[in-house]
């Protein structure tokens, strides 16, 4: 006889409830631990799930949330009716939740041709990725879509292989797609087989063969002097707009956040703290509750708009003003980079949209390449040296050192002449 309990064992405000299985066998307690993706509210399950509240909302979510649990804890009892309890251990667990979620499919109903299982694929993991992901997922399934148009034939699982890449490269190559974005699109197509393989469909023997190396690109970052500038660019020459858009980039260039968190910031979201002013938010990408101290530069910015941050501004329009402004702050030094230009539409592209944008090597002036992620590059490498790199990347939430100093374009001679400073 098998019992199950759900537990909150998260520090965070909303998390996803864990499902504690506990059962005997040959005299012997076992108790094995698995996460669902059931997310409830801290307060809420702590105060007010098995309250005797007279509440109809909070009636209606106790209902709502015990009937999800009695679901899944249905599906995992059956499965243990049905299992030897001698190899009943956490992966058993987790599997059994995991295909609560997404339940396996017979091979017969997996498509074979690789478009078809594109879709498979996305709807399985629709609810693990976040619609940004969605959206990159669609691009290169169009881009496909456009490949199979000039291949005049359906792609099939089976023939990844590399042959497949070849001929793939140079349909990209021929309508202007850059190294990066084919080995992206070459990775996310292996992804895509190694699962349909997992469930049991042919992939081709040479499938693990296909290598995807980038191509190292320039690290474009505005560096303090170039900040001094931007900053001090006479007002007189900035329109509203511009001058937003300017303060924004200054923001962003000290506190090293992603577009969609900085251009969200609000008065409201800074405490003070042994005399220290922090701003508490919510990263978009990754979900993560941030806490950042706010630079000096940035409560200039602040005290001069009496506490408010500047008018929120469009992702189009921000990377379009910021260009302006960097114009104006003079920033014409020539670097040999890749910048989103407008080519025309490929034959079949299904947005028809007559043209498109691709990222075109050529020299620039800087001006040209700023973006709205510039502010975050900078910031972790302006600070790289400076601020130990723990906390750097505790502020940008990259998950390793390694991806760091990646992100940042360091070598192993820049850390090994970083070194040199404590010898």
């Amino acid at each position: 006889m098998a019992t199950i309990n759900f537990l909150y064992r998260s520090k965070r405000k909303e998390a996803s409830l864990n499902l504690r299985l506990l059962f005997r066998h040959n005299n012997k307690d076992y108790v094995i631990g698995g996460k669902t993706k059931v997310e409830v509210k801290k307060d809420y399950w702590f105060e007010k799930h098995n309250s005797n509240s007279k509440d109809i909302e909070i009636q209606n979510m106790q209902l709502k949330l015990n009937n999800d649990l009695n679901s899944i804890q249905n599906h995992i009892l059956e499965s243990f009716n049905k299992t030897n309890p001698e190899v009943i251990n956490k992966l058993w667990l987790q599997t059994n939740i995991d295909e609560y979620y997404n339940p396996p499919q017979h091979l017969s109903e997996f498509p074979k041709e690789l478009l078809k299982y594109f879709d498979v694929y996305l709807d399985n993991k629709r609810s693990e990725i976040k619609p940004s992901s969605i959206k990159k997922y669609t691009v290169l399934k169009n881009l496909l879509m456009r490949y199979e148009i000039d291949l005049k034939k359906p792609l099939l699982i089976k023939n990844i292989g590399l042959n497949f890449k070849k001929d793939f490269d140079s349909y990209c190559k021929k309508h202007q797609y850059s190294n990066n974005t084919i080995a992206k699109s070459l990775r996310t197509i292996k992804s895509i087989c190694k699962d349909a393989n997992y469930n049991g469909l042919e992939t081709h023997i040479q499938l693990e063969r296909i290598k995807t190396p980038f191509t190292k690109t320039e690290n474009i970052y505005l560096t303090f002097k170039e900040i001094s500038k931007i900053e001090n660019i006479k007002k007189s020459k900035l329109t509203k707009n511009l001058e937003d858009a300017r303060d924004w980039l200054i923001i962003s260039c000290y506190t090293g956040q992603r577009f969609s968190d900085f251009m969200n910031f609000n008065d409201k979201q800074i405490r003070i703290e042994k005399g220290k002013s922090l701003i508490e938010f919510t990263q978009q990408k990754t979900n993560k509750i941030m806490t950042v101290p706010l630079h000096s530069k940035v409560l200039e910015i602040l005290e001069k708009r009496s506490g408010k941050f500047p008018s929120k501004i469009t992702a189009d329009k921000y990377n379009n003003y910021i260009k302006d402004v960097c114009q104006f702050a003079k920033l014409k030094e020539k670097i040999k980079a890749r910048k989103s230009t407008k080519v025309e539409s490929e034959k079949g592209d299904i947005t028809k949209s007559r043209y498109s944008y691709r990222k075109l090597e050529g020299v620039f002036e800087k001006w040209e390449l700023v973006t709205s992620h510039i502010g975050r590059r900078s910031f972790a490498t302006n600070f790289y040296g400076e601020i130990p790199t723990t906390y750097l990347t505790y502020v940008t939430g990259h998950s390793t050192e390694v991806m760091f100093l990646s992100y940042i374009g360091k070598s192993n001679k820049d850390l090994a002449m970083a070194l040199t400073k404590y010898f």
